[in-house]
This record gives structure tokens, sequence and C-alpha cells, in this order.
């Protein structure tokens, strides 16, 4: 039986790397931009129609919980660029149809890894929850009332500091947490428990870099959310295939290109 793959070491990586990864993927991408494209497309209209649907619901504190909850998601949804972007490596182009039906996704490990981030987002949304009613005793029913509420007074002021705070932390331990173990799930003889032991460990090796990386995607989670999620066309496959270039970089690889056992 074969071993599963571990991981004792990361390796070293400098703070130019996340820019190298930016920089390839990019290229990557525009290697096979249609199936890439479509993919973000898809994920983009998703996007707009359940936040048009929460706004004109009037559920308006939804909307932000909803752009900071793709730090939590996003990994799960990237698992067809991450695909696309192990195809390219092995000198094949990708359809739409291959990074739209991961089969190498559909296995119990990546379900356990799916299941804890939907768990880390439910504590944040009640974490946020918790802030908002701690902030004000007042039900803001519209977008106008409660970007007045947020920036304008200073409970509301309040509440974003502390929000961010939350928030910040948990998604920098949620990116700790699938930084590199969602691409490497893909390998078939990774399991869970050394693929996450693998991502903390690319973190802590790498404190600096890695702390770039999770700003990097960070901002361009806000720009796509200020575009009303239009720009996740481009940027979603993008920030896929760079992840997919951060792991094979923080991973060790043996002379086959697979992970040692």
């Amino acid at each position: 039986m074969d071993k599963a793959v571990g991981v004792r070491s990361a390796n070293r990586i400098g703070m130019e790397a996340p820019f190298r990864w930016l920089g390839g993927a990019w290229n990557d991408l525009w290697r096979a931009p249609l199936p890439f494209l479509a993919y973000g497309l898809g994920v983009a209209i998703f996007s707009f129609l359940l936040s048009w649907a929460i706004y004109v619901t009037n559920a308006t504190f939804w909307v932000f919980v909803l752009t900071v909850g793709y730090v939590f998601v996003a990994p799960i949804l990237a698992m067809g660029p991450y695909e696309g972007g192990r195809s390219l490596e092995c000198g094949k182009k990708p359809t739409l149809a291959q990074i739209s039906w991961v089969r190498a996704a559909f296995r119990q490990d990546v379900a356990y890894l799916g299941l804890a981030l939907l768990m880390i987002y439910f504590i944040w949304t009640s974490f946020a929850q918790i802030v908002y009613g701690a902030s004000t005793y007042t039900l803001h029913r519209t977008v106008p009332d409660f970007v007045a509420f947020a920036v304008g007074t200073p409970d509301g002021l309040y509440m974003l500091a502390t929000g961010s705070l939350i928030g910040g932390v948990m998604a920098y331990f949620t990116f700790a947490f699938v930084v590199v173990s969602a691409p490497m799930l893909l390998d078939p003889k990774a399991n869970v428990f050394a693929a996450t032991a693998a991502s903390f460990k690319s973190v802590t090796d790498n404190p600096l870099p890695m702390t770039l990386w999770a700003a990097i995607i960070g901002i361009f989670v806000l720009i796509a959310a200020a575009s009303g999620f239009l720009l996740l066309t481009v940027i979603f496959p993008w920030l896929g295939l760079a992840s997919w270039r951060a792991y094979r970089d923080l991973v060790p690889q043996d002379a086959t290109g697979k992970n040692p056992a």
C-alpha cells in the first residue's frame, strides 16, 4: 500500500516569491484563456447574483460577511484552477470540462477540508453578528443606512475596526490552514492531516513572504468585491493558478516531481 504523502519541512522562499507566482500564473492564464476565463465568469456571476439577492432583500450586513467569506470558501472553489495549473505543468492544455469537474477533488479528504473551512466560516459569521449587535441597538435595513452607520458614527467605526481585527486573525489562520493543503489534496496519496501540516509548516517557515502573499490575496478579493465581483472573471483563476505555483514552490519535490512520501 502506498504511504500517504508527508512533508517534514517546507522550502524557503524570498519576498519576491509571491510576485513570481503571480507573474507565472498570468502567463498560465493566457495559455488557455477560454476555459479559465469561463470558469472565472461562472464564479463571478454566481457571486454577483448571490450578493444582489442579499441586497434586494435588504440583508445588507450579509453582503459584507459574504465578501469576507471568500477567504474561507475560495480554496475549495479553486480546485478547478489548481487542476488547470497541474495540466499546464505537464504540458497539456486544460479544458473547461476538466477544470469544472475535478475528479480528484471528490474524495473524503477534500470533503474533510471543505467541512473544516465551512465550520470556520460559520464561526466567523457568528462573531460578525456579535460585533454588529454589540455596536448598535438599531437594525439597519438598507445599504445606505448601514453604510452611514458604519463609516459615519463612532460606533460604526468601532464595529469595523473590531470586526476587521477578528476577521483578519481568523482569515490568516484559515490561510495558513489551506494555502498548501487545498492544491496538495489533488495528489491521491495526500491525506488531509499531512496536507494541513504541510500548509502550516510552509507559513511558519516563511512568515514574511507568506504574510505578503496573504495580503496580496486579500487586496485582490477587495478589488473584486468593489467591482461588483465582475473582476473575479480574471482574478479568481489567476489567483488559483498562482496558488498552484505557490504549492509547487513551497512543498519539497523529489526527482519525479511528486511529493516525497
